[in-house]
Order: C-alpha cells, then structure tokens, then sequence
C-alpha cells in the first residue's frame, strides 16, 4: 500500500511539475516598440498601457517601452502623451513581438476629452460648449510673466494682466470688469474653486494661483454648463489640472532674467510605485525684483505641490496637497502724459518716469506703521507685496458603481491668509498744487535729506498705501455627484457644499512722494509757519483725501449649499441634447467695522506730531452685524449635433449668476434683511458654435450674445460703487494648422459688440472693453534636435477708458518671442522676450477725459515694457 502512494505522489509532483514548466513557457513573451512623433524623433516619458490595465510602462530617453512575462493572445496597447493624439493598436503577442507607435501632433484637438464644466468626460467635437485647452508646451509659446498673462491666448476671455504676478482684471465675451477680479468667472484647480468669490478686494482668485510644471494642461470653457456646475460663474472656468504621475518622468528648469533681476527653479516629477499606484510632486522657488525695478526684492517664495492616486479595478482615489508661500509686487495705476484730445490721444511716459518699467515702490518707503484692527501698533512691509499664503490638503474619489451607476466626489479644505500692500496714486499733481492743499505758502522738502523739492518733471504723488492684513480667508469646498447611465439617457445629481471665510483689515496711511522711476523720494511738507504737517513723508495715519474710509475690518463667513441636476440624451449616433439647472443658497454672517479718528503716539517718543494728532483705528466699538441669506437658480439647454467624425455644431442657452461678497459692505444697506441687499448680478448666455477638424488642424467658431443685470458694487480704487446692465454680441475664433511637420500655425479672435443698457451711460461701450481682440501664435522646428523657433502677437483695438465713453485707450499689440535649442537628450536652453518692441501698452486707467490741446496726467495701468529671460531646461 505505501509503495502505491509513493507512486501516485511521484506520478503528481511530476504532473504538477510539468503544468509549472508548460505556465512557464507560456507566459514568457515579451512585448516591445519605440515610440516617436512625426518627425521620428523619440518621445520621452509618453504613457504606455496595456489593455488590461494591469501593466503600464513609460517610454525612455530613446522612446522604447517594453513588456515581460505575457501570455501569448491578442493584446490592445494605448500609448499617450500631452501634446499628441493618443494612439491605440491591437497585437497577438507570441514570443518577442515589437510594435512601434508614431503620434501626431495636436492638431487631433477637438478629439481631446473635456473634463471642466461637464458631468461626464467628452470629446470636444461632440460637446456643446465652448472650450480651450492649453498644455504647457502651448503656454510657453506665449512667453507669459504671469498666471494672468496666460489667458491672453484664450478666445473670449479679456485678461487685464498690468497688475503683476496677481490681482488682474479678468472678464468674458463682453461681460464687464465693474470691481475689478474675475467677477463672473472662476479660476479653479483640479474641479474646485480656488476661492468661492473671484472678485474679493485685494484678493483675488489669481493671488492664490501659480502656473507651474506641476500642471499637465488648462482648460477654459466660456458660457455653456458653467453656470450649472460650479458657484458664481455664469461667464465661464478657467480649471488648472494636475499631473498624476500616471506618465513617469519629470523635469528641472532654472530661469534668470537677462535684463531684469529675477531667478527661478521648477523641479516635478511623477511615476509609478506600485500596482496601479503613482505620485506626482514638485514646486518653484524664485527670488528678485521682477520686470520692473522698486529697488528691492520684490518676488520672492515659492509653491509645492503633490498628488498619490491608486487606481482600482472600478475607480480611483487621489489625495492632493499644496503649500503656497509667495511674494510678488502689485503694480497699481502710474502716472503717464496725454496730450491730444480724448478721442485721438497720444499717451507717453513722463519725463523721469518710464511707464513701461517704473514702479512706485521704493526703497525709501519700506514701511507702513500704523494700529492693527485691535488697535495695536503695527508695521506692515512693503515688500511682502501680494503675499498669499495657503495650505491645502484635499481628495478626489470616482468610482464606476454596479448597472451602471457612477460616484464622483472631490473635496479640499484651504488654509488661507496673507497680506496685500502696495503704493497707489490717489492724485498725481503739480508741486505747487499738492503744497497748497495743505495750506497756502506750505513748501515741500525732501524726506531723506531736508532739501527743497528740485524734481525737473515737477510731479508729486500723492500716496493712499494700500496696506490689507488678509487674516483668515480658509475655505472648504465638496462636490458630489452620482451619475446613472441608461440606454441613451445619463441622468447626474450632485449638491456642492462650500464655506469660504472673509476676515481682513484695511490699515491705509498717505504719503507724499516724487514722480521718478529711480527710487523715488518722500517728501515732507511744511506749512506756512514752519510747522512740519509730516514726517517721513507720511502725512497722515489714514486716507483724509477719500474722507478717511478706508480703515475697517472684516469678519464674514459665506456658508453656500447648491443641489444640481443635470440630463443628458443621446437622441441618436449624430444628436446629443444636454440640460442642467443649480440652485445656489447662500448664509451670510459675520460683522464689519469702519474707521474712527483717534491721538495716538505711534512712534512711542512722548511726542504728538501732526500726523499723530488724527490716527484712523478700527472702530471695533461700533461694528455692524451681517445676517443675511441669498439664492438663485441657474440652469442650461445645449444640443450637438455630429454632422460628420470631423465637424459639428452646437447651440447652447445658460442663466445664472454671481453673488457678490464683501464688494457690498460699507454701503449703508440692511444687512439682516437679504431682501434688501443687492447681493446678486445676473448674466444670461446664448451660443451658436461650428466645430472642425482636418487632417493638419481645427477651428473653432462661436457666436455669442451676453446679457449682464447689475446690481451694483463698490471699487476702491474710485471709491464708488458700480451700477450698470450690459449687453453684448459677438464672434469667437479658435484655429491651429500644421502647415507642415515643422510650422504651425495658431491663432485666436474675438469681436465683440458691447453697450451699457441702463443709467447715465445707456447706449455707450462698456468701459476697457475693445471690439477686436487677437492672438497669432506661430512655431517652426528646425534641426534633428527638435529645436523651436516662436513668435506670439497679442493684441487688440481701442476701448475706452471708463463708462462716459470720452477719453480713448490705444489699441496695440505685443510681440514676444521664443527659441529653444536641445543641447543634448533631455537637455535644452530657452531664450524668451517680451514685449520686444517695448510697446506702451494700457489695460485700464483713472481719469475718464482730458482737457484737450494741453498736458494731462492720467493715472494709468500699463503692461510691462520688454524683458528678456534664459531657461535651462531637462527632462528626465
């Protein structure tokens, strides 16, 4: 009996030995193939997977991916990489077998998915909106020295990017600027919203945003499902979208200016570590003065950033965080000479003051010292500029459900705070004109040595510090949605849930000081008795010139829940139809207080100056409570049609609206009653779009026609509030054509026909709002390095100053320019200009007229003058 089971335990080991060994042999094909673009030049890093989705790989410095240990059969390989169509291929895998993959280049655009402002990823030819994807490859292109700069290549969109590395003026198909921000429009990051309201004082949502190389591509999406599917952005979203790792590899790049004082490094990178696992990470650090000169280091901090997803068989889940920690200059309105008339001005730098590199920060102004909104002393540094600082830590979950169910939600919690100061020019004046405002007979000597002011352009600013502790503006922002796929019906529910904190102190002083683009001076002032009205230049602890408004404090929580629906149906292979309706409800609390004038010894030296005999503080003893609550409703209807695989067209119809925040507090309204509060200003959308591709390119065409109801914000900077309705129509334009595998050619533009349709101004253009904006983008390859040559023209016709439709901006145009040369693999240098013709460009300005035939000074906003940048760059 033993001896039978031996037997039988040999004759099974054997058996199971030969069933290994046959499992062996037939998982040992391999799978391999080198990855190249149209000019056989090797893709680095491009993104290689297999259909099971179980193996991926990333292609190397010589484009070859490979794969081991197969079963032999039929196999689907996906391989992708930003800037390329994503290529897929079928393969029966039998010992080694090869595959080679050659991407085209982008000009597959309108293939691309959408994911902003869409319940459900879809392929651009066959969704209903409007949308423009710009990859970072793309971004570079046009040479930007800011996030705001960015957007200038974006139909539609009207970026005002003349206030540095922040606080810009951006606005949508005519919609207008009436605060200042990005009022109808959000700036998110990864599907959420940077800060819940785009247009809050002193900080706006491009504060607290950097481009950087942690972003794999930005899409802006104008009108269409905006309103529906994220809070207070009826005009569009402008979404910043992460790498993932999920395509290994990385880069580091360090820029210098060439005649300019800055220095920057990029460092990211992303791979995978483990089964179906990856990360991505990387920041920047820089420090300088920037394109313009203050005189001291104006840009310096920086940003990090992380991701980990794990992907399961159903779904995936991503953790995220960020660290923001940054300075940057906030260049307000300058003074510029313009003679002429308001309807044919000619606009030029005065004399000692270059516009298009001067800057009223200076050296000899350091400092604001003043009480807090505790009424404590404090001292506020010039230098911090914008200074947003923000912690972020947030996940993403998206699961595909059992018969066809789906969940998405992504949540972020924001630690948000920081400061925002910088010099603005509240009147710019003769000598003899600011002197006598204080008294006639009063001189003005210099602060620094006590000499009698000797300025050859004879100008004087006087100074409103715009000096803003931004004290807690955390934020939490979710948003859920469960999506059910029927047949030809996909029905979504979501609700969106944010609290957005709005604690800051306004803590204004005004100083005297000359008009000079080289570290201008303070300036004392004296009245006719010898009695010294001044010190240091500081002439008074507050703003007298604007009433003394502006010292207060807020304290307001936004507390915003929006259910949404959304349904989508596919009438059939070529008709799509989409609607969606949002129903915002906001709670509002908090308090504000305004200023009173107090004697306080500031310099603590037992002696009561002029300026110390009137200190604006914080009336902390007399706030006013805020108790209200608002709600709108918004909702969409957009249709697709597929006339061909290569064209559509769309039509779209949207409503909704933008709640305003802080913009309405200190305007004498009940804020207990929300009945009796202007909090919300309508904008209603209708679209008409023409989608097509070709075999070398697309374009993108979309009528439009915008109607705004306003009801009213204030702006600091005219210390008014602004009431207007508007209407506009227009034309967007969108193109890019590969002429051949080295030149491309791209372009945007938008024509835009805007009136104000309410009050004093019924009938006129909207203020800033030019009829014709443009972009012409080309770039020619040359050399078996892949070096690029590019250019990119920016530009756009005249538009008026302000709403009174009397004094004339320019139009203009901005040439930058580009070269990159590979040095060797993964190696290569960059050179960049801006502006190159040093063109004087104005975005926005103060006064509305001139008198004509005579010499103005009008406070004005330009872009900055010519810059030029070096880039050393490897990817690895």
């Amino acid at each position: 009996m033993m001896k039978k089971s031996t037997l039988f335990l040999k004759k099974m080991l054997f058996l199971v030995a030969l069933l290994l060994c046959n499992l062996s042999f037939s998982q040992s094909s391999s799978l391999s193939g080198k990855v190249t673009d149209a000019k056989g030049e090797a893709v680095v890093g491009a993104n290689v997977v297999l259909s099971s989705g179980s193996k991926s790989a990333s292609t190397n410095a010589e484009g070859m991916y490979s794969f081991s240990g197969l079963a032999d059969g039929s196999v689907t390989v996906t391989v992708s990489y930003i800037g390329f169509a994503t290529e897929k291929k079928t393969v029966d895998v039998k010992g080694s077998t090869t595959l080679d993959f050659q991407l085209q280049d982008d000009s597959k655009v309108l293939d691309e998915v959408v994911v902003t402002g869409v319940v459900n990823p879809r392929a651009k030819i066959k969704s209903s909106v409007s949308v423009t994807t710009l990859d970072v490859k793309q971004v570079e292109q046009s040479a930007p020295r800011s996030t705001a700069e960015i957007f200038r290549t974006i139909p539609g969109i009207r970026s005002e990017s003349s206030g540095g590395e922040g606080n810009a003026n951006i606005s949508v198909r005519g919609v207008p600027i009436s605060s200042g921000g990005s009022k109808y429009l959000q700036i998110q990051e990864d599907g959420l919203p940077v800060l819940l309201y785009g247009d809050i004082a002193f900080a706006t949502a491009d504060i607290f945003t950097r481009f950087d190389r942690n972003i794999a591509k930005i899409e802006a999406i104008r009108g269409g499902s905006a309103s529906t599917l994220s809070s207070n952005s009826p005009g569009g979203i402008i979404n910043f979208i992460s790498k993932t790792g999920k395509t290994e590899g990385g880069s580091m790049v360090t820029s210098f200016g060439l005649d300019y004082s800055d220095f920057r490094t990029d460092i990211e990178y992303g791979a995978r570590i483990g089964d179906g696992l990856y990360f991505h990470a990387g920041g920047f650090y820089r420090t300088g003065e920037g394109v313009r000169s203050p005189g001291f280091t104006a840009n310096n901090g920086g940003q990090f950033k992380m991701n980990i997803t794990k992907e399961f068989d159903n779904g995936s889940v991503t953790v995220y965080a960020k660290f923001l920690n940054d300075r940057a200059a906030a260049y307000m309105p300058m003074p510029i000479q313009v003679t002429g008339s308001n309807s044919n001005p000619n606009w030029e730098s005065i004399s000692g003051y270059d516009a298009t590199s001067g800057t009223q920060q200076s050296p000899y102004l350091m400092h604001n010292v003043g009480l807090d909104g505790n009424g404590n002393v404090r001292r506020g540094n010039v230098a911090d500029g914008m200074n947003p600082v923000s912690k972020t830590i947030g996940a993403s979950v998206n699961f595909e459900l059992a018969e066809g169910w789906k969940v998405t939600n992504n949540g972020r919690f924001s630690s948000n705070s920081g400061q925002f100061i910088t010099p603005f020019p509240a009147e710019v004046a003769s000598a003899a004109t600011i002197a006598n405002s204080f008294g006639a007979g009063s001189t003005l000597t210099y602060a620094n040595d006590g000499t009698a002011f000797n300025n050859p352009n004879g100008l004087v600013s006087r100074i409103h510090m715009f000096d803003v502790e931004l004290n807690n503006f955390n934020n939490f922002m979710n948003d859920l949605r469960i999506t059910k796929k029927f047949d030809k019906v996909g029905l979504t529910a979501g609700y969106f849930k944010s609290i957005q904190n709005i604690s800051m102190s306004w803590l204004w002083n005004s100083y005297l000081q000359e008009v000079s683009d080289n570290n201008p001076r303070l300036i004392n002032v004296t009245d006719a008795g010898g009695n010294a009205l001044s010190t240091n230049g500081l002439y008074a602890y507050g703003v007298p010139f604007w009433g003394n408004c502006c010292t207060r404090n807020y304290d307001t929580q936004y507390n915003v829940s929006a259910p949404y629906a959304n349904v989508s149906f596919e009438a059939n292979d070529k008709l799509s139809l989409e609607g969606g309706i949002r129903f915002d409800m906001g709670q509002v609390n908090g308090s504000f207080a305004g200023s009173s004038q107090t004697t306080y010894d500031i310099n603590n030296d037992n002696v009561i100056s002029t300026p110390e005999t009137s200190v604006s503080a914080v009336n902390t003893a007399n706030t006013t409570a805020v108790d209200y609550d608002y709600d709108y409703v918004s909702y969409t209807l957009g249709a697709n049609y597929l006339i061909d695989t290569n064209q559509s067209v769309f039509a779209r119809y949207s409503k909704g609206a933008s709640a305003k925040a802080d913009r309405i507090l200190f305007s004498g309204l009940n804020y207990l009653d929300g009945d009796r509060i202007n909090s919300l200003d309508f904008l209603a959308q209708a679209e008409l779009g023409y989608k097509r591709k070709f075999d070398k390119g697309y374009v993108y065409a979309t009528f439009f026609s915008s109607t705004t109801t306003e009801e009213g914000g204030f702006e600091a900077t005219s210390n008014t509030i602004i009431e207007n309705d508007y209407r506009s129509m227009g034309l967007e334009l969108e193109s890019s054509y590969n002429v051949n595998s080295d030149l491309n050619l791209r372009g945007g533009f938008t024509y835009t026909k805007a009136e104000v349709t309410s009050g004093a101004n019924d009938g006129n253009e909207p203020r800033r709002q030019p009829k014709m904006m443009y972009n012409f983008i080309p770039t020619y390859k040359f050399g078996k390095a892949n070096n690029t040559l590019g250019l990119s023209f920016i530009g756009q016709t005249k538009a008026y100053a302000q709403d009174s439709n009397e004094l004339v901006m320019n139009g203009f145009v901005i040439v930058n320019g580009f070269v990159e040369v590979g040095i060797t693999k993964g190696l290569s240098l960059n050179i960049a200009g801006n502006n190159l013709f040093n063109t004087l460009a104005i975005t926005e300005a103060e006064e509305g007229s001139i008198t004509a035939n005579t010499t103005n000074i009008v406070r004005a906003r330009p872009l900055p003058g010519r810059s030029l940048s070096m880039a050393l760059s490897y990817k690895f």
